[in-house]
């Protein structure tokens, strides 16, 4: 299996004339964008299902480190239906969100240039995720927020996160907290999906049976 760097030395033969297998820079882009293509459309489709998030331990999301207290408080006061119910709004929430995010990654993806690509083969396993992180962040958070806020109130985590802090700052002696829960959300939803675009690339990268058209072979396979 070539490493990133193969791949590049490849290139830059064939632009010298060196052939290279036909390997070009522009082969190499359009791999890597068909990569990304695979990897990103098959990380929002796992994620958005049902328990995409919640019955993924690597990006469930729990409630903010600022409320382990609360939870806790809550759980030893006969309140743990409550706190479950709320953790299950807010993963329903990043499920319906992570339905945006294709489209965007997409366009992102298909702005890539050789320069670009370059970059990317030169840097780690995730190079491409981080250039997918750097250019859709603010896109996908602009996305991902109308859509967290919006299912965060028809799964009904905002009625129970504010039944949660209601109960806890009804509480004697309790230092009360105030979250901001679509924006914590919606920061989680992303991570989530970042997780599983680093995990696709790394695996088409470096593993045969994930580069599953004859782009992908000839840029990542052997």
């Amino acid at each position: 299996m070539l490493s990133a760097q193969g791949l590049l030395d490849k290139a830059k033969n064939a632009l010298k004339g060196g052939g290279g297998k036909g390997l070009s820079t522009e082969d190499i882009v359009a791999g890597l964008k068909d990569a990304l293509d695979h990897g990103t459309q098959k990380s929002t489709d796992k994620l958005s299902a049902v328990d995409g998030f919640f019955r993924d331990a690597a990006v469930k999301i729990l409630l903010p480190p600022e409320a382990a207290r609360v939870e806790k408080t809550l759980r030893g006061a006969g309140f743990g239906k409550q706190v479950d119910e709320a953790i299950l709004s807010i993963n329903r929430a990043a499920e319906d969100a992570a339905k945006s995010a294709a489209p965007i990654f997409l366009s992102a993806i298909k702005k890539m240039t050789v320069s670009d690509g370059v970059g990317i083969l030169r840097g780690p396993d995730t190079a491409a995720t981080g250039y997918l992180r750097k250019t859709t962040s603010v896109q996908l958070t602009a996305a991902f927020r109308p859509v967290i806020d919006s299912s965060l109130q028809k799964t009904g985590a905002t009625k129970y996160w504010k039944q949660l802090f209601d109960l806890y700052n009804k509480m004697p002696l309790v230092q009360k907290v105030n979250s901001d829960l679509p924006s914590y959300a919606t920061a989680k939803a992303l991570d989530g999906v970042f997780y599983y675009v680093a995990v696709e690339e790394k695996n088409i990268r470096t593993n045969p049976a994930a580069q599953v058209d004859d782009l992908l072979k000839k840029v990542f396979g052997k």
